[in-house]
């Protein structure tokens, strides 16, 4: 039996529209409805037949919604929950596709007091963004981790969790805090670091933007690719992650200042035990599915 049969998408961006259209193919019976504050957006959605609803205002979208889906920056949230608060449905569930936990479940219980919440993280992604950036396929074989409240409801942490499976996630449930900590190791730390490096190369006076782009190597190339990434969505989760982000950060500048005494002292045996070990972690992901083996990351040439 499918999890819900009315689901509402509020925020239809990369994340938001690949989760209808994944919806449409993988569980066509349901009916989609979506709403986006960008009246462009919602015309593009109209355009593109993207739901099978497309509302004006955000109330009409979730008034006989079971699960109302919040695909918004995560600063925005307790704003966009409380916008429909008087249309919600007394059993309808509400999640989120937000990369910070804590923080968002905070402002959805501060907007929806006394509702049923079920915050959920989808890791995918790409640096595209908009209702055409979607694709039906951004989920399968990623995880989704649905972070509930510790007095949760079992059987809607269950009904959340179908909801990602069916469009070919693997699911994991986690603490909210102890999610925040993971993300910002494997997702904001990393972020921070692309933005400030091509940041920093943009910047440097002795190398013309056009010799950056030339001879951008497999490296940087990559970097760039990370910091093309939405600065709403990533100002929204710094701010919104910020003691995680803080933590990690002081730990991760702890360490380049080993790697830096390492390279001035020619200590060539703590380079080559510390690459051993990232090179390993490299052959863990890609054994686990999360990334291409092929040559060049499986790019075309």
């Amino acid at each position: 039996m499918l999890p819900f049969s009315r689901v509402t998408i509020i925020g239809l961006g990369l994340i938001g529209s690949s989760l209808a259209r994944a919806i449409r193919e993988y569980m066509p019976t349901v009916r989609v409805t979506g709403h986006d504050a960008d009246p462009d957006v919602r015309e593009t959605a109209r355009r593109i037949d993207l739901c099978d609803d497309i509302t004006d205002t955000a109330g009409a979208s979730v008034t006989d919604a079971e699960l109302v889906i919040l695909c918004v920056p995560v600063r925005a949230m307790g704003a966009a929950a409380a916008e429909i608060a008087d249309e919600l449905p007394g059993d309808a569930i509400i999640s989120d596709v937000g990369s910070c936990k804590a923080d968002v479940l905070a402002q959805l219980n501060t907007a929806l007091p006394g509702r049923i919440i079920i915050p959920a993280h989808p890791v995918a992604g790409t640096e595209n963004s908009g209702p055409e950036a979607g694709f039906a396929t951004l989920f399968k074989g990623r995880w989704s981790i649905v972070t509930p409240p510790a007095d949760a409801d079992p059987a809607a942490v269950e009904r959340v969790s179908e909801l990602w499976r069916r469009v070919g996630a693997d699911v994991e449930t986690m603490d909210p805090a102890h999610h925040d900590l993971v993300l910002a190791v494997t997702s904001h730390l990393p972020h921070l670091i692309a933005y400030t490096i091509v940041g920093t190369a943009s910047d440097m006076e002795n190398v013309t933007q056009s010799e950056v782009i030339k001879y951008s190597a497999g490296g940087f190339r990559d970097f760039t690719r990370i910091a093309a990434s939405d600065p709403t969505m990533w100002r929204d989760v710094f701010l919104a992650n910020k003691e995680a982000v803080l933590e990690m950060l002081q730990r991760f500048s702890e360490d380049l200042s080993t790697l830096q005494r390492a390279i001035r002292w020619n200590d060539g045996d703590t380079l080559f035990n510390l690459f051993t070990r990232t090179r390993a972690i490299r052959r863990s992901i890609i054994e686990q599915g999360q990334d291409d083996a092929k040559p060049d990351f499986g790019r075309s040439h």
